[in-house]
């Protein structure tokens, strides 16, 4: 008889962005994990939302989950995240990368930010290293810097399933861009080689997926699935093809649309900046910056 998983996954599709959110509890017992959490945001009126945190919430209440890390795989560009929200809720500790301090000075420039950024990564209550691993329950969570998309990009390993935030897409649609400030294709090459040396039938959870060629929209795949098949970096694909191919295609896309509030966002731990003297916080926009 096949062994039991240790682990339970339930996604969640943010069809607005395209983003996947995962929690991630052990099959047997209580304990849990959130993965890449989205904070709704109507970017014409600049207001937000917690309908899509309110899903997992109510995911968690209806099982008596007792959540205790909310992770971050990067800096998400596309949306912003609940991880505050969240927090608050179910009384979770947020965890993102150790090299959020690179992003935070990256984009600290980009927006021109003073001293209310702290460019350490405190806004987070755990910064993961390379190697480092979280227990919850009957579940160790093993943290792999993966970087490329982003300095920061880290997978989460989590028994037979591997969470590589932007790092890998579904085999159709491939790989992510490498060209926001810290990113380096040569350096995801490197980063989706060592996923890829994970046992075949391991799962691969994504964070996005855009149903190309309108497919329904999926989320998992396997790595023997990505050896085999992925259209950007399958086995057999030398780095100097793949960094060619990926400058190439990152040369023709355009920014992302909410890259300009979830940046500023995201690298705060997903807190709003500093309310001005009415109370209200404001968002930045670099004009011909990005």
């Amino acid at each position: 008889m096949a062994e039991l998983s240790p682990l339970r996954v339930t996604a969640f599709f943010d069809e607005q962005t395209f983003t996947v959110s995962y929690l991630v509890c052990e099959s047997r017992g209580r304990k849990a994990v959130i993965i890449d959490s989205v904070l709704d945001f109507d970017a014409s009126s600049a207001r937000t939302s917690t309908k899509s945190a309110d899903k997992i919430l109510a995911a968690v209440q209806s099982e008596s989950l007792q959540v205790e890390w909310v992770l971050e795989t990067h800096v998400h560009s596309d949306h912003l995240s609940a991880a505050p929200y969240l927090k608050a809720e179910l009384g979770a500790a947020v965890a993102i990368g150790a090299h959020i301090t690179t992003v935070q000075r990256e984009f600290g420039q980009v927006f021109n930010l003073g001293a209310d950024l702290a460019r350490d990564g405190s806004q987070f209550d755990r910064l993961l290293k390379d190697g480092d691993v979280l227990r919850v329950g009957e579940l160790d969570i093993n943290a792999w810097h993966t970087p490329g998309h982003t300095p920061a990009c880290m997978t989460y390993l989590i028994g037979d399933a591997a969470f590589v935030g932007d790092t890998l897409f579904m085999p159709d649609y491939g790989t992510a861009r490498c060209d926001f400030p810290g990113g380096n294709a040569a350096v995801m090459y490197q980063s989706i080689q060592r996923i890829l040396t994970l046992p075949e039938e391991t799962r691969i959870f994504v964070c996005h997926d855009y149903g190309p060629d309108g497919r329904p929209f999926e989320w998992e795949s396997t790595v023997a699935e990505q050896r085999a098949a992925n259209k950007h970096i399958k086995e057999g694909v030398p780095k100097e093809k793949f960094v060619s191919m990926r400058t190439a295609r990152d040369a023709t896309l355009a920014m992302p649309a909410l890259i300009l509030p979830s940046v500023q966002v995201n690298i705060r731990a997903g807190e709003f900046p500093p309310p001005e003297e009415n109370g209200v916080s404001y968002l930045k926009l670099p004009l011909n910056t990005i």
